[in-house]
C-alpha cells in the first residue's frame, strides 16, 4: 500500500492529497461491512487496516463519520454504528 505523510505539504511515494483521499474512499468502503458486521471496530484495528498512515486514518475516521458512524473518543476508542 502507498502511504501519504500529513505532516507539512509533501506525501510519502509521491501521493498527492487527491490520491489519499482516494485511498481513504477504498478502505472506507471496504470496512464499512466489517464495522456493520461486528457492531464496532477498535481504532487499533482501523490503525492496521490503513498501515499505520496517519492522514488516511484521519481520512477514513472523517469518511466514517459523514456516513453515520459513530467515531468514538479517548474514553470510547472505536468506530461503531450509530444508534438512533
Amino acid at each position: 500500500m502507498k502511504y501519504c505523510d500529513g505532516r507539512g505539504t509533501s506525501y510519502r511515494n509521491g501521493n498527492s492529497y487527491e490520491d489519499c483521499k482516494k485511498i481513504a474512499e477504498d478502505i472506507n468502503a471496504r470496512v464499512k461491512p466489517i464495522i456493520t458486521d461486528n457492531g464496532s471496530m477498535p481504532w487499533k484495528q482501523l490503525s492496521e487496516e490503513v498501515d499505520h498512515d496517519e492522514l488516511v486514518y484521519k481520512l477514513v475516521l472523517k469518511y466514517l463519520r459523514r456516513d453515520g458512524f459513530d467515531i468514538g473518543n479517548f474514553e470510547n476508542p472505536q468506530v461503531s454504528v450509530k444508534s438512533n
